[in-house]
């Protein structure tokens, strides 16, 4: 009896093994395949004071900010994160990529 379920442990173990390696186990999302490409807008018509940075490694949203205007973020998250969306239409501030140049608030005045 024990060689019966050792075999057939075996083939169970063999066949998840062929299922993983040919169709996989986790589902395919389609953001991967056709990811867009981020393009720099540059919105003249916007009252809002602004700077281009080019994202660094470990950098985030509001750690470009501050270091920009040198002191801590006079706003609130929701607010910055509204505004880099106004200045980055179509961008989260999740999204953003390393070497990658953005717009960003300023709130140096």
């Amino acid at each position: 009896m024990k060689r019966i379920c050792l075999f057939l442990f075996g083939l169970l173990t063999i066949y998840v093994i062929y299922i993983d390696l040919t169709a996989g186990t986790l589902p395919k999302e389609e953001t991967q395949k056709t990811e867009p490409t981020v393009a720099t807008m540059t919105n003249i018509n916007n009252s809002m004071d602004s700077f281009e940075a080019e994202v660094e490694p470990g950098e985030t949203l509001i750690s470009i900010v501050e270091n920009h205007i040198k002191k801590p973020l006079p706003v609130s998250i929701d607010e910055l994160i509204e505004d880099f969306q106004s200045l980055n239409p179509g961008l989260s501030p999740e999204k953003i990529q390393i070497g990658s140049t953005y717009e960003f608030p300023d709130y140096s005045k």
